[in-house]
């Protein structure tokens, strides 16, 4: 809710809402489709109100209702059903970008707009005041909705509650309007009324305190009647429903746990410590939790591991574990931390834009850090600090600057007073997508923005101290908690938004300090700064000549830093700390050394922590500097390159307590292969106070350095020795002891130690026989009888082992078959191994199979490297839905990889199949990012994967398929992007040459056996809207659990002449050569079996078969004639064409498709076979799309949702043609 005062005018223009009911009667699992009511109550804030804009999709509109009386007509449109808007010559990210971030503005709630334009009729004209309450009533309901609700069906015998099955909720940024109308915007808070009727054996769970649970008469299904008084956005409600088994927290009662039958065990385990989260925050905050209750509901096939809604959390339910787990601890005590922390920041507090998004994102990120280093220990934060860090810079430096604030750019720098201000502009970061849209960002750049957001918070605890930091957000909560007390009218609602202003005004408030110039160089630029630090030690003057560079302030997500730089210098006589000014890319300083060198003289060190530790001092030189550190409490955005002689780095992984220091000179040591380096990494390994993944990393670092030191490594392997010594049996070292995992530290090191000498190479780049022996005795003889932990994810490492010493094969005879007799013994071992371990799964599977993911990556490189024969087929089964979804991303990957290597197109095509018709969200999303990461080509080289099909088919899902999931739709954008670029491919013809060409080209390119492959050459554009569209969507359905049995071939058979009715309706004559106007449709017509109501729209059919029959043909007649022939050329393409949104046609393009048909015409009259005569073509075609259809899947066909109510601007082709055309199994 806004302030009614001058907020709400800024932003919503017209209204504010105060209260919303949402209803949902009838929630069907057999057919995936809810049945609901909403009613918005909002607050005209002028009497000149006469449209009311709201967001909603995928939703069919039955009625629109003003105070229970006056029907009021409406209006539906999506731009994101065509983005581009028909201009399919353009094939380039810049082209596109524009238009979708046209696109999502254009239904943006914060720019006053929304996809459902409702008009207050003149009759009701008396019920709009200012300041008066109106109430919208809409009956609505979803129907196999493809985003935003997913039903889970589990393929099992039993009913519905036997089975497991349930539903959710899920969101990304803010798209409840996938699921019911609202105004989904985050700086929209209202009070809630929820009722949810299920059946009798199910729960629903929602936001808000459950005032009541009611029965139905027949004791079949109850309504559960959730009230939510403290104002929450749209964005934040969710709802589940299933058989869940509940559990109360035993420590705080207002805590709810809800899991999956069976599971109630592990819930208990993993929510154990949950309450010291919420103790912790209180405490921390001085603030008592805002809501009156939490709920937790663990679900599965989740995309995100969390979702936090207001007073509920949806989890994921591979969060949960038993007490024998150890390595899912960690992750899933800090993810339930992340949703208590972000039910402070994020629900309670929400923002006022989407600009504002970095500050609930970064917030509660950085309360999760503060309770994960009570948790864990400050060792732990340090270095999850430094890995966000690592990942800022890297993506940043591959992409460009992330401005977590772009709303508002940077104040100018102070200029002389006679010298005209320049005026402020945001800088252009460089993206290939906009980034000033939360529906166009990339998800990776979303997901690093978080890790930015949390370090510029930890820069600003720096700044002004934690204390006073924490005193900053307990006003923003005492603000909001007081706020969320009173009604609408008291103006105070706006306390429960935060913005970046808003912030900055608070940290004045409580601080005094002026952050202004600090959130304009770190919130509103983008960019990190990048230091190489060198220096030389003068020994008659006894100083250290230092030397700061900033030569990559050109780079891409580089900048120039100025400012204050603190260094480190270990000296002999301790740590001593210099502050340097940094203003130019080159700063130099000559610091005064405390100390005199004494190479020679044993003495005790004392170190920044106050301890005094012996050195011993031989391999320095004159210099009475150990080591340099450069920002060492990483308080600036920077990478740091640091150069000093290897032995500084020895000392400093040796003596330096910081976990961060110690690991980045693990990272330096790797270039300095020496018998010093071997020692220290040895030492470090052995060493029982260092921090354990500090000793991890010395490991691997141990590989790379025995690795090159490999013609004068004298001894056993690197780290046998003390493997043995650590884990080998008192009697026989070669024989370990049965495995104990008590000791933590021990547990991870001896995962880790395998792993690492597995890397070992010996002169000829062969694993050493001693090694892979060593392997083979650890699988022999591991024995976890008495051991109280699950040793899976040990078990997983040695086969993790066995992958890493496969070497390429050293020869192979052209032509000759792989067989089991031409196999090594060494990789017959490794391949006996690794299938007794895959087989041993399937009788008993481990927890989360980490054991069959890491033999499936193991196959996966005995085929690269051409020890067993390069095939798919074991992979798909692997990868096939119902499989656990970490074996299904094993075997995806191992897939990506084998199509870049021996792909072919039909590889690829399953993939994207798999990316676009996969039942699990989770899945499609995460396979798109992994083939982002291994793409199956590299840009601007040929590739035969590199093909103008391929260009088509990503295409035409970015520009229209996906309205409904927008991390997808940005994910393949990344694709786009990594195999395109952002200019327009190459192996895409120019449109001018593709227009000469065309006839000739067009023939070769058709193929009965591809979907949705449009022939680059084709220019013709001027195709009917829904054609393609229908196709595709059929496919879309060809997963077997995403089918419905029986009814749904008959509802699918009837959506094309409906979709056309509609259309027809509402794009009128005088349109016709307007291009791109509005997307409105006017419902005029009224819906048959509902009174004097306005017809629905935006929904796809089902639900009124018959009728439809009886609106067939209405409509269509005014275009039918000027139509008839050049929608049969069109079916002669088999509907490749990507479909336009267009309200008319150019008169150019008119002429030249008469050119164009009697192009084709002459073509035709060549093959007289083919072409008889019209109808036979048609009965031909139909043919084919039978068996066609057949062919590709024996499912359901299944129309895309919104393409058919979305009223599209274009006029619609015959609807007798279509269903000549499409016939349905």
């Amino acid at each position: 809710m806004l302030d009614i005062t001058e907020n709400t005018t800024s932003r919503w223009g017209n209204s504010c809402q105060t209260h919303q009911i949402l209803s949902l009667t009838g929630i069907s699992f057999q057919r995936k489709s809810i049945i609901g009511f909403v009613e918005l109550t909002i607050v005209p804030l002028r009497d000149t109100l006469r449209l009311i804009k709201l967001n909603a999709k995928q939703c069919r509109i039955y009625r629109v209702c003003l105070n229970d009386t006056y029907e009021a007509p409406f209006q539906y449109f999506d731009p994101f059903l065509d983005i581009c808007q028909g201009d399919g010559k353009q094939r380039s990210l810049e082209f596109y970008s524009t238009h979708h971030l046209a696109a999502a503005q254009r239904v943006d709630p914060d720019n006053n707009s929304g996809e459902l334009v409702i008009q207050v009729p003149p009759d009701a004209a008396h019920l709009v005041g200012e300041g008066r309450g109106l109430r919208i009533g809409i009956e609505f309901s979803l129907e196999q909705p493809q985003g935003g609700v997913h039903f889970v069906l589990p393929d099992c015998e039993g009913n519905l509650a036997e089975r497991g099955a349930h539903m959710y909720t899920y969101s990304y940024e803010n798209s409840s309007r996938l699921w019911f109308p609202c105004v989904d915007s985050f700086a929209e808070p209202c009070t809630w009324k929820l009722e949810f009727t299920v059946d009798d054996s199910m729960t629903a769970v929602s936001c808000g305190d459950l005032v009541e649970v009611v029965y139905t008469p027949d004791m079949r299904r109850k309504t559960f009647h959730y009230v939510l008084n403290t104002p929450a956005c749209a964005p934040n409600i969710a709802l589940a429903v299933g058989p869940f088994e509940i559990f109360v927290d035993p420590y705080m009662h207002e805590v709810t746990h809800f899991c999956l039958p069976q599971l109630l065990p592990s819930l208990k385990v993993s929510a154990k410590y949950m309450h010291e989260a919420f103790e912790f925050y209180e405490e921390t905050l001085s603030n008592r939790y805002p809501y009156s209750c939490y709920k937790q509901v663990f679900v599965d096939e989740i995309d995100e591991d969390i979702n936090a809604y207001a007073t509920m959390s949806i989890l994921n339910t591979n969060l949960l574990h038993s007490t024998a787990i150890i390595d899912q601890v960690y992750i899933t005590k800090k993810a339930m931390a992340q949703a208590i922390a972000e039910q402070f920041f994020g629900c309670f507090i929400s923002m006022q834009n989407w600009s504002d998004t970095w500050l609930p994102k970064g917030i509660s990120t950085y309360l999760t850090g503060l309770y994960a280093k009570k948790c864990f220990g400050n060792n732990e934060y340090r270095e999850w600090v430094q890995s966000e860090l690592q990942e800022v810079v890297k993506y940043e430096e591959q992409f460009g600057g992330i401005i977590l604030d772009p709303s508002q750019p940077p104040a100018p720098l102070p200029i002389a007073a006679n010298t005209p201000a320049p005026v402020p502009r945001v800088p252009d970061p460089g993206f290939y997508f906009p980034i000033r849209n939360l529906h166009t960002m990339s998800p990776k750049y979303i997901e690093v923005l978080r890790k930015k957001a949390h370090l510029v918070i930890r820069m600003l605890e720096h700044r002004i101290g934690q204390e006073l930091l924490l005193q900053v957000f307990n006003k923003q909560l005492s603000l909001a908690a007081n706020a969320a007390q009173q009604k609408i009218d008291s103006g105070l609602w706006s306390h429960m938004l935060i913005s970046t202003n808003v912030f900055t005004k608070a940290i004045f408030t409580v601080t005094g300090k002026d952050m202004a110039v600090f959130i304009d160089q770190w919130v509103r630029t983008g960019g990190h700064a990048k230091f190489s630090l060198s220096f030389v030690f003068n020994r008659k003057r006894n100083t250290v000549e230092l030397e700061i560079r900033q030569d990559t302030t050109n780079q891409r997500g580089i900048r120039k830093y100025v400012g204050p730089l603190l260094v480190n210098i270990q000296e002999l006589d301790g740590t001593f700390k210099h502050t340097l000014q940094i203003e130019g890319t080159v700063a130099k300083a000559d610091i005064t050394c405390h100390s005199k060198s004494r190479r020679n003289k044993k003495k005790k060190i004392p170190l920044c922590t106050g301890e005094e530790v012996d050195m011993d001092l031989s391999a320095m030189d004159d210099s009475p500097v150990l080591w340099i550190r450069l920002d060492p409490e990483m308080t600036l955005m920077r990478a740091v390159q640091i150069e000093q002689p290897d032995y500084q780095w020895q000392y400093q992984l040796r003596h330096e307590r910081d976990v961060t220091a110690q690991l980045e000179a693990i990272e330096a040591l790797q270039n300095h292969s020496t018998p010093a380096t071997r020692l220290a990494l040895t030492d470090t390994i052995e060493n029982e106070h260092c921090y354990y993944k500090v000793r991890c990393r010395a490991a691997h670092c141990l590989t790379k350095v025995a690795n090159a030191m490999v013609a004068t490594w004298a001894g056993p392997p690197a780290m046998l020795a003390i493997f043995r010594k650590l884990f080998g049996s008192a009697s026989c070292r070669r024989i370990i002891k049965q495995n104990n995992f008590t000791n933590f530290q021990h547990y991870f090191l001896q995962k880790t130690i395998p792993v690492a000498m597995a890397g070992l190479r010996n002169a000829h780049g062969i694993c050493p026989p001693d090694v892979l022996t060593f392997l083979m005795d650890l699988f022999k003889y591991n024995d976890n009888s008495k051991n109280r932990y699950s040793d899976n994810y040990y078990r997983a490492a040695l086969v993790d082992a066995l992958g890493a010493t496969v070497t390429p094969v050293i020869s192979v005879q052209q032509g000759t078959a792989i067989t089991a007799e031409s196999l090594s013994i060494d990789t017959k071992a490794i391949l006996e191994e690794v299938t007794r371990n895959l087989n041993l799964e399937k009788l008993l599977p481990c927890y989360k199979y980490t054991v069959s993911v890491a033999c499936l990556k193991v196959i996966r490189i005995l085929q690269k490297f051409g020890h067993l024969p390069s095939n798919p087929h074991l992979f798909r089964a692997y990868a096939a839905y119902g499989q656990f979804i970490d074996v299904r991303l094993a075997a995806l990957e191992a897939l990506i990889d084998f199509t870049r290597v021996d792909g072919k197109w039909q590889d690829m095509e399953f993939l994207l199949d798999m990316a676009e018709m996969d039942p699990h969200p989770g899945v499609r999303h995460r396979l798109v990012r992994l083939i982002v990461e291994n793409p199956p080509f590299e840009r601007a080289h040929k590739h035969r994967l590199d093909k103008p099909d391929l260009v088509d088919r990503i295409w035409n899902l970015i520009n229209g398929m996906l309205s409904h999931d927008t991390k997808l739709r940005c994910d393949l954008v990344d694709l786009y992007y990594t195999l395109y670029g952002s200019k327009r491919p190459l192996c895409i013809p120019i449109p001018e040459l593709a227009a000469i060409t065309k006839p000739r080209k067009v023939g070769p390119h058709i193929s009965p056996e591809r979907d949705i492959q449009p022939n680059p050459v084709n220019v013709n554009l001027e195709t009917p809207p829904d054609i393609e569209v229908v196709l595709v969507q059929n496919k879309r359905k060809a997963s077997p659990s995403k089918d419905l049995p029986g009814p749904s071939n008959n509802m699918s058979s009837e959506c094309g002449p409906e979709a056309k009715k509609q259309k027809d309706d509402k794009t009128p004559g005088s349109n016709e050569g307007k291009v791109k106007s509005e997307y409105y449709s006017d419902n005029s017509a009224s819906l048959p079996g509902i009174m004097g109501t306005q017809g629905p729209v935006g929904f796809e059919p089902g639900m009124f078969k018959k009728e439809q029959e009886d609106h067939k043909h209405k409509g269509d007649s005014a275009n039918k004639g000027k139509k008839k022939k050049k929608d049969k050329k069109k079916h002669k393409h088999k509907h490749k064409h990507k479909h336009d949104h267009k309200h008319g046609k150019d008169k150019d393009k008119k002429e030249k498709d008469k050119t164009k048909d009697k192009d084709k015409d002459k073509d035709k009259e060549k093959d007289k076979d083919k072409d008889k005569d019209k109808d036979k073509d048609k009965e031909k075609d139909k043919d084919k799309d039978n068996n066609k259809s057949k062919d590709k899947d024996s499912n359901n066909l299944k129309i895309k949702d919104e393409t058919l109510s979305s009223a599209s601007s274009s006029p619609s082709p015959d609807a007798s043609t279509v269903t000549l055309e499409f016939v349905f199994p």
